[in-house]
């Protein structure tokens, strides 16, 4: 692949192999060089196999300006956008459910038909665990009280936040 624009002549590959063990940046090199980009230089090394760099920081320090440095003690300041308007809610947690005979994941509760709902009718207070199968017309929510802050029932709420350790068990008793 040529490079749009570049002539590499003997002249200008020694002069990149000279800056470039001097430890001089591509973009330094590319303003040295001239009508050639920090992305050509960059190249260049890399079709060149050059990977040596001065070890000694002198060469390049001198070439361009530091920024001055901050004192070690003080962490630098961190500069946050003005969000005075927004209220962050706290996560919620997965409730705390005393131990009750297990029902497994695929067990349905019996919900009457009249507790369940459809989209159109699903609130911000009732459980939003499907139920059925979503290409059916009979295809419901539970639509039972949910627990604040969460999305599901007491009861669907014990299916969808299980505790690390049983997950982790369960994968285990899987394996085997």
């Amino acid at each position: 692949m040529i490079d749009a624009g570049v002539t590499w002549t003997d002249e200008r590959v020694e002069l990149l192999k000279k800056l470039w063990s001097d430890g001089l940046s591509a973009s330094q090199i590319a303003a040295e060089l001239g009508n050639v980009t920090r992305n050509a230089v960059i190249g260049k090394v890399h079709r060149l196999g050059l990977s040596g760099r001065a070890k000694d920081k002198a060469a390049s320090t001198a070439q361009r300006p530091r920024k001055a440095a901050r004192a070690p003690s003080a962490p630098a300041p961190i500069a946050l956008p003005d969000r005075s308007n927004v209220v962050v809610a706290p996560l919620p947690q997965p409730p705390l459910i005393e131990e009750e005979p297990e029902i497994l994941a695929g067990d349905d509760v019996a919900i009457p038909m009249s507790e369940r709902v459809t989209i159109m009718d699903l609130r911000e207070s009732m459980c939003r665990w499907p139920m059925g199968d979503p290409t059916k017309p009979e295809f419901r929510f539970c639509g039972a009280r949910s627990i604040t802050g969460l999305p599901y029932c007491t009861h669907h709420a014990r299916i969808a936040y299980q505790p690390v350790t049983d997950r982790k068990r369960e994968r285990k008793l899987a394996r085997a």
